[in-house]
């Protein structure tokens, strides 16, 4: 039986499909004849993303089931490996697109190694949609749903100029996947902010932060070591925010600390202040957006809208911290807190075209 929760998203679905209708093109020969033969039928549909140990990855993955769970009639194939392994992600992927036949999302760190699978996968007309990072070149996927990062870069920049840093102090800078080009648009935009507001403060880097957790802290440590006297440490990454703060406590330094994503123990530093904001890509929307228009595709015969949908940022501080901790509860928590937002997205879609997306 669906939740109250769950029964609403798909009234919210429901009521979508008529804008998102509006934004599809191509031939709906099927639809407009009368019926549209999956309308009603169970649907098999994938979502394969980078990891299951990293919270980033996990955001995602619960988004896109809630979607699922709010059509009621979908079995969701959702896969990744246990730790980031591109190889081993597009061999998931591959197996996943011989049973997903309806529709495969996913969600990569390494975009460049998914053309082949995606262009097998597309030659086969199954719909694709990338979440998170905008598809590779030499593809024909079409639809791409993630944040702005140059836009969540300058709001974790501006949170940390309203910190009041020494103006000629240092601040040390860190991505986590370098090779990674939307962790370079969010530095891009942090130190976008920097350059114009604090023009005398010593940016160092960005160094290579490592993604995984042991490996990250180890990095940290060594830039902590390394820089004694910086005045503050950002990140990127979804590990960042943990790994800083306990860098902090350990050494009884006092250097601001900022990051994105939100692992509960970054949530947890901002609450007690020792991690001044973190930007949030909002990754469930990512998830859940992906999802729905896989599903609605299928409900009314009709493409998948084309172009990069901008699924927002949201900066988590001091002011906002407790609700967001809130929402991060549960599965549940989330789920309600998003219902406005899905709601808003679905009556008007953002979605620009795909080169535009940074």
């Amino acid at each position: 039986m669906k939740t109250d929760n769950a029964t609403r998203l798909g009234a919210f679905l429901t009521a979508g499909l008529l804008a998102l209708t509006s934004c599809s093109s191509g031939d709906s020969t099927t639809a407009g004849s009368g019926g549209c033969e999956t309308a009603t039928s169970k649907l098999n549909l994938a979502f394969v993303y980078a990891a299951t140990d990293q919270n980033p990855f996990q955001e995602m993955a619960l988004g896109a089931k809630a979607a699922a769970d709010a059509d009621g009639n979908v079995k969701l194939n959702e896969v990744a490996p246990t730790s980031v392994d591109g190889p081993k992600a597009v061999a998931l992927f591959q197996a996943a697109s011989k049973t997903a036949t309806d529709g495969i999302a996913y969600q990569t760190v390494t975009p460049d190694l998914f053309v082949r699978p995606l262009n097998e996968a597309t030659s086969d007309k199954t719909p694709v949609i990338a979440v998170d990072a905008a598809p590779p070149a030499g593809t024909s996927v079409k639809t791409y749903i993630g944040n702005s990062n140059t836009a969540l870069g300058v709001l974790l920049g501006e949170a940390f100029v309203k910190q009041n840093p020494p103006a000629s102090g240092e601040v040390v800078l860190g991505n986590d996947i370098p090779s990674l080009p939307l962790l370079v648009q969010r530095l891009d935009g942090v130190q976008s902010v920097i350059k114009s507001k604090l023009p005398g403060m010593k940016v160092s880097g960005p160094f290579d932060a490592k993604s995984q957790p042991t490996e990250n802290y180890n990095a940290w440590k060594s830039l902590s070591q390394a820089h004694p006297e910086a005045a503050a440490f950002i990140g990127v990454g979804g590990q960042d925010g943990v790994s800083l703060p306990l860098i902090k406590k350990q050494t009884g330094r006092t250097f601001l600390a900022g990051s994105a994503d939100l692992p509960p123990e970054a949530v947890a530093a901002v609450q007690s202040g020792s991690v001044f904001a973190l930007s949030s890509p909002e990754h469930w929307m990512k998830g859940y957006v992906a999802l729905h228009l896989l599903i609605q595709s299928k409900r009314t015969c009709t493409p998948v809208p084309e172009g990069w949908w901008n699924s927002g940022n949201l900066l988590v501080d001091k002011s906002n911290v407790e609700s967001i901790a809130k929402r991060q509860a549960s599965p549940e928590s989330r789920t309600a807190y998003f219902q406005a937002e899905i709601a808003k997205q679905l009556a008007n879609p953002p979605i620009k075209p795909l080169s535009e997306a940074n």
